[in-house]
């Protein structure tokens, strides 16, 4: 006896084969009846529709007016100095705002909190409130 010559007991049961489809049978891998069981089916996707129906937005979009300023509260102001000049600047040296875009951001001073310190602000928007309470503490908005 040689390996060779060895036969199997049972051989191989092979999946039998229909037709419509090659070796896949009954639907033949095209799901249920209907539109999309059927040869030539291309239908067009609803999502392109409502695409195609959007507007196109020309040219670039960076110097956008979206662009908000960064908020600071006045309460935040009291880290610094008697007298010191509050510019973005020296706002972004005492990590209270953070560059966008690689660039310092453009500064609104907000009304929350109360302010001991005497500075002056120059370079940054300040709501009517805020200025009321940093001139109140002696300071000056420019």
């Amino acid at each position: 006896m040689q390996l060779d010559t060895l036969k199997r007991k049972t051989p191989n049961k092979k999946a039998q084969q229909v037709g419509r489809g090659g070796t896949r049978g009954k639907t033949a891998g095209r799901g249920g009846k209907g539109q999309t069981a059927r040869a030539g089916n291309k239908r067009r996707p609803q999502i392109r529709d409502i695409i195609k129906k959007l507007p196109k937005l020309r040219g670039y979009r960076f110097n956008s007016p979206s662009i908000k300023s960064t908020p600071v509260n006045v309460s935040s102001l009291n880290i610094f100095e008697i007298g010191a000049n509050v510019t973005p600047e020296s706002l972004f040296e005492m990590k209270l705002v953070r560059r966008v875009g690689g660039v310092v951001p453009s500064v609104k001073i907000l009304a929350k909190g109360e302010i001991t310190k005497k500075v002056s602000v120059t370079g940054c928007t300040v709501s009517l409130a805020a200025r009321e309470k940093i001139e109140k503490a002696g300071g000056s908005v420019k």
